[in-house]
Protein backbone atom coordinates (compact mmCIF):
# COMPACT_ATOMS: atom_id res chain seq x y z
CA UNK A 1 0.00 0.00 0.00
CA UNK A 2 1.24 3.66 -0.60
CA UNK A 3 1.99 6.01 2.02
CA UNK A 4 0.76 9.08 2.07
CA UNK A 5 2.10 12.19 3.89
CA UNK A 6 0.37 15.60 3.49
CA UNK A 7 1.54 18.61 5.18
CA UNK A 8 -0.18 21.85 4.50
CA UNK A 9 0.43 25.09 5.36
CA UNK A 10 0.85 28.77 4.97
CA UNK A 11 4.92 29.16 4.89
CA UNK A 12 6.93 31.96 4.77
CA UNK A 13 9.24 32.35 1.45
CA UNK A 14 12.75 31.16 2.01
CA UNK A 15 13.69 33.32 -0.24
CA UNK A 16 12.61 36.31 0.67
CA UNK A 17 15.15 38.57 2.60
CA UNK A 18 14.20 40.17 6.16
CA UNK A 19 13.50 43.53 5.97
CA UNK A 20 16.15 45.76 7.08
CA UNK A 21 15.77 46.44 10.72
CA UNK A 22 14.30 50.01 11.78
CA UNK A 23 15.35 51.30 15.08
CA UNK A 24 12.45 49.79 17.14
CA UNK A 25 11.06 52.52 18.98
CA UNK A 26 7.92 52.38 22.00
CA UNK A 27 6.58 55.16 23.96
CA UNK A 28 8.01 56.43 26.60
CA UNK A 29 6.98 54.52 30.24
CA UNK A 30 5.87 51.82 27.84
CA UNK A 31 7.03 48.12 27.41
CA UNK A 32 9.50 47.82 24.51
CA UNK A 33 10.43 44.61 24.58
CA UNK A 34 9.39 41.24 25.42
CA UNK A 35 11.66 37.95 25.45
CA UNK A 36 13.49 39.04 22.30
CA UNK A 37 11.02 40.63 20.46
CA UNK A 38 11.21 44.28 20.22
CA UNK A 39 7.74 46.47 20.61
CA UNK A 40 8.11 49.59 18.54
CA UNK A 41 5.03 52.25 18.56
CA UNK A 42 2.36 51.93 16.95
CA UNK A 43 2.28 48.21 18.95
CA UNK A 44 1.71 48.81 22.60
CA UNK A 45 0.88 46.26 25.77
CA UNK A 46 -2.32 46.41 28.09
CA UNK A 47 -2.04 50.47 28.69
CA UNK A 48 -3.95 52.51 26.18
CA UNK A 49 -1.34 55.09 26.13
CA UNK A 50 0.94 52.37 24.82
CA UNK A 51 -1.03 51.75 21.58
CA UNK A 52 -2.41 53.82 18.55
CA UNK A 53 -5.52 51.53 18.31
CA UNK A 54 -7.02 47.85 19.85
CA UNK A 55 -6.02 46.81 16.19
CA UNK A 56 -1.92 47.23 18.00
CA UNK A 57 -2.45 45.81 21.25
CA UNK A 58 0.09 42.84 22.04
CA UNK A 59 0.25 41.17 25.48
CA UNK A 60 3.25 39.75 26.79
CA UNK A 61 2.96 36.55 28.34
CA UNK A 62 5.46 35.80 31.22
CA UNK A 63 3.92 32.20 31.56
CA UNK A 64 6.97 30.84 29.31
CA UNK A 65 10.61 30.93 29.17
CA UNK A 66 11.40 33.25 27.62
CA UNK A 67 8.44 35.45 27.72
CA UNK A 68 6.17 35.40 24.36
CA UNK A 69 4.73 37.82 22.51
CA UNK A 70 0.80 37.58 21.80
CA UNK A 71 -1.24 39.73 19.01
CA UNK A 72 -4.36 40.80 21.04
CA UNK A 73 -5.76 40.33 24.34
CA UNK A 74 -5.48 36.91 25.75
CA UNK A 75 -8.03 34.51 24.77
CA UNK A 76 -9.54 31.89 27.04
CA UNK A 77 -8.87 28.85 24.45
CA UNK A 78 -5.34 30.19 24.70
CA UNK A 79 -4.97 30.33 20.64
CA UNK A 80 -3.72 34.05 20.40
CA UNK A 81 -1.42 34.38 17.60
CA UNK A 82 2.43 34.71 18.56
CA UNK A 83 4.67 37.06 17.06
CA UNK A 84 7.86 36.11 16.15
CA UNK A 85 9.03 40.25 14.95
CA UNK A 86 7.49 43.46 14.57
CA UNK A 87 8.91 45.41 11.46
CA UNK A 88 7.96 49.25 11.39
CA UNK A 89 7.77 48.36 7.09
CA UNK A 90 4.57 47.19 7.77
CA UNK A 91 5.16 43.56 8.51
CA UNK A 92 3.97 41.31 11.18
CA UNK A 93 6.09 37.60 11.83
CA UNK A 94 4.11 35.56 13.60
CA UNK A 95 3.78 31.66 14.07
CA UNK A 96 0.74 29.65 12.11
CA UNK A 97 -0.30 26.45 12.62
CA UNK A 98 0.31 23.87 10.10
CA UNK A 99 -2.53 21.58 8.89
CA UNK A 100 -1.38 17.58 7.82
CA UNK A 101 -3.23 14.42 7.19
CA UNK A 102 -0.96 11.32 7.69
CA UNK A 103 -1.60 7.86 6.49
CA UNK A 104 0.99 4.46 7.86
CA UNK A 105 2.21 2.02 5.10
CA UNK A 106 -1.01 -0.13 5.37
CA UNK A 107 -3.20 2.99 4.21
CA UNK A 108 -4.48 3.47 7.54
CA UNK A 109 -5.19 7.33 9.24
CA UNK A 110 -2.11 8.08 11.40
CA UNK A 111 -2.95 11.50 11.84
CA UNK A 112 -4.78 14.55 11.03
CA UNK A 113 -5.05 17.90 11.91
CA UNK A 114 -6.40 20.69 10.26
CA UNK A 115 -6.43 24.25 10.94
CA UNK A 116 -8.16 27.58 10.37
CA UNK A 117 -6.56 30.94 10.39
CA UNK A 118 -8.51 33.80 11.11
CA UNK A 119 -8.04 37.42 11.23
CA UNK A 120 -10.32 39.90 11.66
CA UNK A 121 -10.69 42.12 8.76
CA UNK A 122 -9.42 45.37 9.54
CA UNK A 123 -5.73 46.19 9.61
CA UNK A 124 -3.89 43.22 9.00
CA UNK A 125 -3.87 40.91 5.91
CA UNK A 126 -2.29 37.69 4.65
CA UNK A 127 0.93 38.68 2.95
CA UNK A 128 0.96 37.83 -0.84
CA UNK A 129 4.14 38.60 -1.71
CA UNK A 130 6.48 37.25 1.37
CA UNK A 131 3.96 34.02 2.29
CA UNK A 132 2.92 31.03 -0.29
CA UNK A 133 0.48 28.46 0.23
CA UNK A 134 2.53 25.10 0.24
CA UNK A 135 1.76 21.66 0.50
CA UNK A 136 4.01 18.44 1.15
CA UNK A 137 3.17 15.28 0.57
CA UNK A 138 2.84 12.22 -2.07
CA UNK A 139 -0.21 11.72 -4.08
CA UNK A 140 -2.55 14.05 -2.41
CA UNK A 141 -4.21 17.64 -2.56
CA UNK A 142 -4.62 20.12 -0.81
CA UNK A 143 -6.49 23.88 -0.75
CA UNK A 144 -7.54 26.56 1.28
CA UNK A 145 -10.00 29.47 1.03
CA UNK A 146 -10.42 32.60 2.34
CA UNK A 147 -12.16 36.01 2.28
CA UNK A 148 -10.74 39.15 0.37
CA UNK A 149 -13.35 42.16 1.43
CA UNK A 150 -16.83 40.80 -0.41
CA UNK A 151 -15.39 38.45 -2.17
CA UNK A 152 -14.74 34.38 -1.27
CA UNK A 153 -11.66 32.90 -2.85
CA UNK A 154 -10.26 28.96 -2.85
CA UNK A 155 -7.45 27.37 -4.14
CA UNK A 156 -5.04 24.95 -3.86
CA UNK A 157 -2.49 22.60 -5.30
CA UNK A 158 -1.85 18.41 -6.32
CA UNK A 159 1.47 16.35 -5.46
CA UNK A 160 2.32 12.97 -7.17
CA UNK A 161 4.59 10.59 -6.33
CA UNK A 162 5.59 7.08 -6.12
CA UNK A 163 7.55 7.22 -2.98
CA UNK A 164 10.54 9.24 -1.32
CA UNK A 165 13.35 8.04 -2.97
CA UNK A 166 11.25 9.35 -6.37
CA UNK A 167 11.58 13.03 -5.01
CA UNK A 168 13.84 15.63 -6.32
CA UNK A 169 15.18 17.94 -4.18
CA UNK A 170 15.13 21.55 -4.70
CA UNK A 171 11.98 21.33 -6.36
CA UNK A 172 8.46 22.35 -5.62
CA UNK A 173 6.33 21.77 -8.37
CA UNK A 174 4.34 18.93 -7.79
CA UNK A 175 6.46 15.82 -7.23
CA UNK A 176 6.28 15.63 -3.57
CA UNK A 177 5.49 19.28 -2.95
CA UNK A 178 3.36 21.66 -4.40
CA UNK A 179 3.23 25.19 -3.88
CA UNK A 180 0.43 28.17 -4.70
CA UNK A 181 0.40 31.78 -4.73
CA UNK A 182 -1.61 33.97 -2.66
CA UNK A 183 -4.15 36.41 -4.31
CA UNK A 184 -3.59 39.49 -4.37
CA UNK A 185 -4.14 42.16 -6.64
CA UNK A 186 -0.40 43.75 -6.11
CA UNK A 187 1.32 40.32 -5.86
CA UNK A 188 4.17 39.66 -8.29
CA UNK A 189 5.90 36.89 -7.14
CA UNK A 190 9.02 35.61 -8.40
CA UNK A 191 10.21 33.68 -5.16
CA UNK A 192 10.21 29.66 -4.38
CA UNK A 193 10.21 27.34 -1.66
CA UNK A 194 13.45 25.08 -1.50
CA UNK A 195 12.26 21.59 -1.45
CA UNK A 196 14.00 18.82 0.18
CA UNK A 197 12.67 14.89 0.04
CA UNK A 198 13.86 15.09 4.00
CA UNK A 199 10.59 17.14 4.67
CA UNK A 200 8.37 14.39 4.10
CA UNK A 201 9.61 12.82 6.90
CA UNK A 202 10.50 15.76 9.13
CA UNK A 203 7.70 18.22 8.96
CA UNK A 204 5.51 15.68 10.25
CA UNK A 205 6.35 16.73 13.96
CA UNK A 206 6.15 20.48 13.46
CA UNK A 207 3.07 22.42 14.39
CA UNK A 208 3.59 25.85 13.61
CA UNK A 209 5.82 27.87 10.93
CA UNK A 210 6.24 31.23 10.53
CA UNK A 211 4.07 33.53 8.46
CA UNK A 212 4.05 37.25 7.64
CA UNK A 213 0.68 39.59 7.93
CA UNK A 214 1.10 42.57 6.53
CA UNK A 215 -0.11 46.19 8.64
CA UNK A 216 -1.06 49.48 8.00
CA UNK A 217 -3.21 52.32 9.04
CA UNK A 218 -6.75 53.04 7.81
CA UNK A 219 -8.71 52.83 4.74
CA UNK A 220 -7.42 56.15 3.14
CA UNK A 221 -4.24 57.10 0.56
CA UNK A 222 -1.82 58.93 0.95
CA UNK A 223 -3.36 61.98 -1.40
CA UNK A 224 -6.41 61.64 1.00
CA UNK A 225 -4.74 62.08 4.04
CA UNK A 226 -2.76 64.78 2.66
CA UNK A 227 -5.41 66.61 1.20
CA UNK A 228 -7.20 66.51 4.34
CA UNK A 229 -4.74 66.90 6.99
CA UNK A 230 -6.40 64.95 9.00
CA UNK A 231 -5.76 65.48 12.86
CA UNK A 232 -5.05 61.46 13.48
CA UNK A 233 -2.28 61.48 11.14
CA UNK A 234 0.31 58.56 11.81
CA UNK A 235 2.96 60.27 10.51
CA UNK A 236 4.79 62.62 12.72
CA UNK A 237 7.91 65.21 12.37
CA UNK A 238 10.20 64.17 9.38
CA UNK A 239 8.48 61.44 7.78
CA UNK A 240 5.89 61.00 4.89
CA UNK A 241 3.35 59.03 3.84
CA UNK A 242 3.86 55.68 1.81
CA UNK A 243 1.22 53.17 0.31
CA UNK A 244 0.63 50.25 1.97
CA UNK A 245 2.13 46.71 0.23
CA UNK A 246 -0.74 45.24 -0.52
CA UNK A 247 -4.43 46.07 0.16
CA UNK A 248 -5.52 49.49 1.43
CA UNK A 249 -4.22 51.66 3.81
CA UNK A 250 -0.72 54.01 4.24
CA UNK A 251 1.90 53.10 6.25
CA UNK A 252 4.98 55.80 7.35
CA UNK A 253 8.86 56.34 6.53
CA UNK A 254 11.11 58.27 8.08
CA UNK A 255 12.60 61.17 5.66
CA UNK A 256 15.69 60.54 4.08
CA UNK A 257 18.57 61.01 5.80
CA UNK A 258 16.65 60.41 8.70
CA UNK A 259 16.14 56.83 11.16
CA UNK A 260 14.04 56.24 13.60
CA UNK A 261 10.29 55.70 14.56
CA UNK A 262 8.04 58.04 12.45
CA UNK A 263 5.13 57.55 14.36
CA UNK A 264 6.43 58.83 17.82
CA UNK A 265 7.02 62.89 17.81
CA UNK A 266 10.52 63.05 17.50
CA UNK A 267 10.66 59.42 16.57
CA UNK A 268 12.63 60.46 13.16
CA UNK A 269 16.40 61.29 14.10
CA UNK A 270 18.85 62.99 11.80
CA UNK A 271 21.62 60.46 10.37
CA UNK A 272 25.07 61.57 10.55
CA UNK A 273 25.96 60.11 7.24
CA UNK A 274 29.78 61.45 7.42
CA UNK A 275 29.87 58.77 10.61
CA UNK A 276 29.75 56.31 7.89
CA UNK A 277 31.81 55.59 5.03
CA UNK A 278 28.71 53.51 3.61
CA UNK A 279 26.43 56.18 3.69
CA UNK A 280 28.14 59.05 2.39
CA UNK A 281 29.99 59.46 -0.87
CA UNK A 282 32.37 61.49 -0.62
CA UNK A 283 35.22 61.87 -2.42
CA UNK A 284 37.48 62.89 0.73
CA UNK A 285 35.44 61.91 3.77
CA UNK A 286 37.06 64.41 5.62
CA UNK A 287 35.07 67.24 3.85
CA UNK A 288 31.64 65.33 4.19
CA UNK A 289 29.54 68.06 6.87
CA UNK A 290 26.64 66.64 8.31
CA UNK A 291 23.43 68.61 7.29
CA UNK A 292 19.49 68.11 9.00
CA UNK A 293 18.39 65.24 6.55
CA UNK A 294 21.18 65.35 4.00
CA UNK A 295 25.34 65.51 4.07
CA UNK A 296 27.00 67.96 1.92
CA UNK A 297 30.45 67.38 0.53
CA UNK A 298 33.18 69.87 -0.12
CA UNK A 299 36.17 70.03 -3.24
CA UNK A 300 39.46 71.70 -2.81
CA UNK A 301 40.59 75.10 -3.86
CA UNK A 302 40.52 75.31 -8.26
CA UNK A 303 37.87 72.42 -7.99
CA UNK A 304 34.00 73.01 -8.51
CA UNK A 305 31.45 70.08 -7.89
CA UNK A 306 29.43 68.24 -5.20
CA UNK A 307 32.08 66.45 -4.02
CA UNK A 308 30.37 63.09 -4.39
CA UNK A 309 31.16 60.10 -6.12
CA UNK A 310 28.20 59.54 -7.17
CA UNK A 311 27.37 63.12 -8.36
CA UNK A 312 29.64 65.49 -10.50
CA UNK A 313 32.40 64.83 -7.91
CA UNK A 314 35.44 67.45 -8.33
CA UNK A 315 36.41 68.97 -10.98
CA UNK A 316 39.07 71.49 -12.32
CA UNK A 317 37.45 74.76 -12.41
CA UNK A 318 39.35 76.39 -15.00
CA UNK A 319 37.53 79.57 -15.05
CA UNK A 320 38.05 79.92 -11.31
CA UNK A 321 41.56 79.36 -11.61
CA UNK A 322 41.61 81.91 -15.00
CA UNK A 323 40.14 84.73 -12.81
CA UNK A 324 42.81 83.40 -9.95
CA UNK A 325 45.78 83.86 -12.27
CA UNK A 326 44.22 87.08 -13.38
CA UNK A 327 43.72 88.30 -10.41
CA UNK A 328 47.15 87.52 -9.00
CA UNK A 329 48.62 89.07 -12.15
CA UNK A 330 46.59 91.99 -11.57
CA UNK A 331 47.48 92.17 -7.79
CA UNK A 332 51.03 91.63 -8.94
CA UNK A 333 50.91 94.18 -11.67
CA UNK A 334 49.46 96.99 -9.07
CA UNK A 335 52.02 95.85 -6.49
CA UNK A 336 54.95 96.63 -9.03
CA UNK A 337 53.05 99.88 -10.27
CA UNK A 338 52.37 100.79 -6.21
CA UNK A 339 56.26 100.16 -5.66
CA UNK A 340 57.91 101.88 -8.62
CA UNK A 341 55.50 104.85 -7.67
CA UNK A 342 56.62 104.34 -4.01
CA UNK A 343 60.55 104.15 -4.71
CA UNK A 344 60.14 107.14 -7.17
CA UNK A 345 57.65 108.98 -4.70
CA UNK A 346 60.26 108.76 -1.87
CA UNK A 347 63.43 109.33 -4.49
CA UNK A 348 61.68 112.67 -5.52
CA UNK A 349 61.18 113.27 -1.73
CA UNK A 350 64.97 112.46 -0.68
CA UNK A 351 65.54 114.67 -3.92
CA UNK A 352 63.32 117.49 -3.06
CA UNK A 353 64.57 117.32 0.58
CA UNK A 354 68.26 117.26 -0.73
CA UNK A 355 68.07 120.37 -2.90
CA UNK A 356 66.42 122.05 -0.26
CA UNK A 357 69.69 121.05 2.20
CA UNK A 358 71.83 122.63 -0.46
CA UNK A 359 69.69 125.37 -1.59
CA UNK A 360 70.02 126.39 2.32
CA UNK A 361 73.84 125.34 2.28
CA UNK A 362 74.71 127.75 -0.79
CA UNK A 363 72.90 130.59 0.70
CA UNK A 364 69.34 130.89 -0.90
CA UNK A 365 67.73 132.47 2.07
CA UNK A 366 70.10 135.44 1.95
CA UNK A 367 69.79 135.76 -1.87
CA UNK A 368 66.28 135.64 -1.64
CA UNK A 369 66.57 138.65 0.98
CA UNK A 370 68.71 140.68 -1.07
CA UNK A 371 66.74 140.15 -4.25
CA UNK A 372 63.94 141.75 -1.55
CA UNK A 373 65.89 144.38 -0.71
CA UNK A 374 66.28 145.23 -4.42
CA UNK A 375 70.00 144.35 -4.54
CA UNK A 376 69.33 141.14 -7.40
CA UNK A 377 66.35 142.22 -9.31
CA UNK A 378 68.08 141.10 -12.57
CA UNK A 379 69.21 137.55 -11.17
CA UNK A 380 67.01 134.77 -11.78
CA UNK A 381 67.11 131.51 -9.28
CA UNK A 382 66.56 128.22 -12.12
CA UNK A 383 65.68 125.58 -10.50
CA UNK A 384 67.82 122.29 -11.08
CA UNK A 385 65.47 121.04 -13.52
CA UNK A 386 65.44 124.02 -15.62
CA UNK A 387 69.30 123.99 -16.44
CA UNK A 388 68.64 120.11 -16.78
CA UNK A 389 66.56 120.50 -19.43
CA UNK A 390 68.25 123.50 -21.02
CA UNK A 391 71.16 121.07 -21.55
CA UNK A 392 69.64 117.94 -22.20
CA UNK A 393 70.50 116.44 -18.71
CA UNK A 394 74.33 118.28 -18.92
CA UNK A 395 74.66 116.16 -22.47
CA UNK A 396 78.33 116.05 -23.93
CA UNK A 397 77.67 117.51 -26.86
CA UNK A 398 76.51 120.87 -25.52
CA UNK A 399 80.10 121.51 -22.97
CA UNK A 400 81.70 124.48 -24.77
CA UNK A 401 84.48 124.62 -22.56
CA UNK A 402 86.49 122.35 -19.87
CA UNK A 403 89.16 123.59 -17.44
CA UNK A 404 90.57 123.55 -14.05
CA UNK A 405 87.35 125.04 -12.51
CA UNK A 406 84.89 122.83 -14.27
CA UNK A 407 82.47 122.55 -17.00
CA UNK A 408 80.80 125.13 -18.99
CA UNK A 409 77.66 123.80 -21.14
CA UNK A 410 75.63 125.68 -23.82
CA UNK A 411 71.98 125.91 -23.01
CA UNK A 412 68.11 126.70 -24.74
CA UNK A 413 65.84 128.20 -21.95
CA UNK A 414 62.15 127.56 -22.02
CA UNK A 415 62.10 130.89 -23.65
CA UNK A 416 64.40 130.43 -26.33
CA UNK A 417 67.27 132.17 -24.90
CA UNK A 418 70.82 130.10 -25.35
CA UNK A 419 72.82 130.85 -22.33
CA UNK A 420 75.80 129.54 -20.75
CA UNK A 421 75.61 127.48 -17.82
CA UNK A 422 78.72 127.17 -15.73
CA UNK A 423 78.84 123.93 -13.67
CA UNK A 424 82.22 124.36 -11.29
CA UNK A 425 84.29 121.23 -9.26
CA UNK A 426 83.62 121.05 -5.79
CA UNK A 427 84.18 124.38 -3.39
CA UNK A 428 84.09 124.47 0.81
CA UNK A 429 80.62 125.12 2.36
CA UNK A 430 81.98 127.83 4.33
CA UNK A 431 82.22 129.93 0.86
CA UNK A 432 78.43 129.96 0.75
CA UNK A 433 77.72 133.47 1.87
CA UNK A 434 80.85 134.95 0.54
CA UNK A 435 79.42 133.19 -2.98
CA UNK A 436 75.97 134.80 -2.30
CA UNK A 437 77.91 138.32 -1.67
CA UNK A 438 79.62 138.26 -4.65
CA UNK A 439 76.60 137.26 -7.19
CA UNK A 440 74.74 140.08 -5.58
CA UNK A 441 77.63 142.40 -6.71
CA UNK A 442 77.92 140.67 -9.92
CA UNK A 443 74.15 141.42 -10.52
CA UNK A 444 74.77 145.25 -10.71
CA UNK A 445 77.55 145.45 -13.32
CA UNK A 446 75.78 146.91 -16.29
CA UNK A 447 78.36 147.20 -19.19
CA UNK A 448 78.28 146.44 -22.48
CA UNK A 449 81.99 144.48 -22.67
CA UNK A 450 81.44 142.60 -19.37
CA UNK A 451 79.23 139.23 -19.54
CA UNK A 452 76.04 139.48 -17.90
CA UNK A 453 74.98 137.11 -15.07
CA UNK A 454 71.49 136.42 -15.97
CA UNK A 455 71.09 133.48 -12.58
CA UNK A 456 72.19 130.73 -10.98
CA UNK A 457 70.86 127.42 -9.19
CA UNK A 458 71.19 126.81 -5.78
CA UNK A 459 69.81 123.57 -5.61
CA UNK A 460 73.06 121.35 -6.43
CA UNK A 461 75.71 120.87 -4.04
CA UNK A 462 77.80 123.34 -5.96
CA UNK A 463 76.29 126.10 -7.06
CA UNK A 464 75.71 126.74 -11.01
CA UNK A 465 75.77 130.05 -12.73
CA UNK A 466 74.14 131.32 -15.80
CA UNK A 467 75.83 133.67 -18.32
CA UNK A 468 74.41 135.23 -21.53
CA UNK A 469 75.88 132.91 -24.39
CA UNK A 470 78.85 134.77 -26.45
CA UNK A 471 79.59 132.79 -29.58
CA UNK A 472 82.53 133.72 -31.02
CA UNK A 473 85.09 131.80 -28.24
CA UNK A 474 87.95 133.56 -26.72
CA UNK A 475 90.16 135.96 -27.84
CA UNK A 476 93.09 133.10 -27.35
CA UNK A 477 91.01 131.35 -29.84
CA UNK A 478 91.85 133.73 -32.23
CA UNK A 479 95.47 134.63 -31.24
CA UNK A 480 96.67 131.33 -31.19
CA UNK A 481 94.96 130.18 -34.28
CA UNK A 482 96.59 131.00 -37.31
CA UNK A 483 94.06 131.13 -40.09
CA UNK A 484 91.90 132.71 -37.46
CA UNK A 485 94.62 135.47 -36.43
CA UNK A 486 95.49 136.76 -39.94
CA UNK A 487 91.75 137.25 -40.43
CA UNK A 488 91.68 139.66 -37.11
CA UNK A 489 93.19 143.38 -39.05
CA UNK A 490 95.43 145.57 -36.36
CA UNK A 491 92.19 147.92 -36.30
CA UNK A 492 90.12 145.22 -34.77
CA UNK A 493 93.06 144.33 -32.41
CA UNK A 494 93.28 147.64 -31.44
CA UNK A 495 89.32 147.92 -30.69
CA UNK A 496 89.41 145.08 -28.73
CA UNK A 497 92.41 146.12 -26.62
CA UNK A 498 90.09 149.32 -26.10
CA UNK A 499 87.19 147.39 -25.24
CA UNK A 500 89.01 145.37 -22.61
CA UNK A 501 90.43 148.50 -21.29
CA UNK A 502 87.15 150.36 -20.43
CA UNK A 503 85.28 147.19 -19.43
CA UNK A 504 88.17 147.20 -16.34
CA UNK A 505 88.10 150.66 -15.87
CA UNK A 506 84.44 149.99 -15.48
CA UNK A 507 85.07 147.48 -12.90
CA UNK A 508 87.90 148.95 -10.70
CA UNK A 509 86.51 152.28 -11.10
CA UNK A 510 82.74 153.15 -11.97
CA UNK A 511 80.50 150.21 -10.27
CA UNK A 512 79.20 151.26 -7.21
CA UNK A 513 81.44 149.11 -5.41
CA UNK A 514 84.63 148.06 -6.88
CA UNK A 515 85.42 145.05 -8.49
CA UNK A 516 89.46 143.96 -9.04
CA UNK A 517 89.66 141.10 -11.83
CA UNK A 518 92.52 140.07 -11.26
CA UNK A 519 92.74 137.22 -13.41
CA UNK A 520 92.34 139.20 -17.17
CA UNK A 521 93.94 137.37 -19.31
CA UNK A 522 92.91 136.28 -23.31
CA UNK A 523 90.78 132.88 -22.39
CA UNK A 524 88.69 135.23 -20.12
CA UNK A 525 88.07 138.00 -23.41
CA UNK A 526 84.92 136.74 -24.76
CA UNK A 527 84.59 137.76 -28.74
CA UNK A 528 81.24 138.25 -30.55
CA UNK A 529 80.58 137.37 -34.29
CA UNK A 530 81.28 141.53 -34.75
CA UNK A 531 84.92 141.32 -32.51
CA UNK A 532 82.95 142.78 -29.90
CA UNK A 533 84.55 142.23 -25.84
CA UNK A 534 83.28 140.73 -23.16
CA UNK A 535 85.39 140.08 -20.19
CA UNK A 536 84.57 137.07 -18.42
CA UNK A 537 85.65 134.89 -15.27
CA UNK A 538 84.77 131.66 -17.00
CA UNK A 539 88.64 130.56 -16.19
CA UNK A 540 88.57 130.64 -11.91
CA UNK A 541 88.51 127.73 -10.69
CA UNK A 542 86.66 128.94 -7.53
CA UNK A 543 84.66 132.11 -7.23
CA UNK A 544 86.28 133.40 -3.90
CA UNK A 545 89.16 132.40 -2.66
CA UNK A 546 89.19 131.20 1.10
CA UNK A 547 91.64 134.02 2.77
CA UNK A 548 90.13 136.66 0.51
CA UNK A 549 89.10 139.78 2.36
CA UNK A 550 88.42 142.02 -0.47
CA UNK A 551 86.04 141.57 -3.25
CA UNK A 552 87.84 140.02 -6.44
CA UNK A 553 86.12 137.47 -9.28
CA UNK A 554 89.11 135.16 -9.21
CA UNK A 555 91.61 132.91 -6.68
CA UNK A 556 94.47 132.73 -9.14
CA UNK A 557 96.50 135.44 -10.66
CA UNK A 558 97.82 133.88 -14.00
CA UNK A 559 99.62 135.18 -16.48
CA UNK A 560 98.27 135.16 -20.24
CA UNK A 561 100.24 133.01 -22.54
Amino acid sequence: MMVRLMLVGLLLLASAAAAAATVAQAKEGCLDKCGDVSIPYPFGTNEEQCYLSPYFLVTCNHSSNPPKLLLGKPSPEGNNVQVLDISLDGELLILNYVSHDCYNRSGGLDSLYSYGSHLTPGQFNISSTRNKFTMVGCDTYAWFRGQRGEESYRTGCMSLCDNITAVRNGSCSGNGCCQTSIPDELSDIQSHFTFSSDDLKDLKGIEKLPMVFDWAFGKETCQVVDENSQTNYACKGNSSCNKRKTGWGYLCNCSEGYQGNPYLESGCQDINECENSILNKCENPETCVNTQGNYTCSCPMWYQGDGKIDGQRCIPNRLQMIHAAMGIGIALLVLLVSSTWLFWALKKRRFIKLKKKYFQQNGGSELRQLSRQGSTERIKIFTFEELEKATKKYDESNIIGRGGFGTVYKGTLTDGRIVAIKKSKMVEQSQGKDFINEVGILSQINHRHVIQLLGCCLETQVPLLVYEFINNGTLSDHIHNENKASAIMWETRLRIAIQTAEALYYLHSVASTPIIHRDVKSTNILLDAEYNVKVCDFGASRLVPLDQTQLSTAVQELLDT
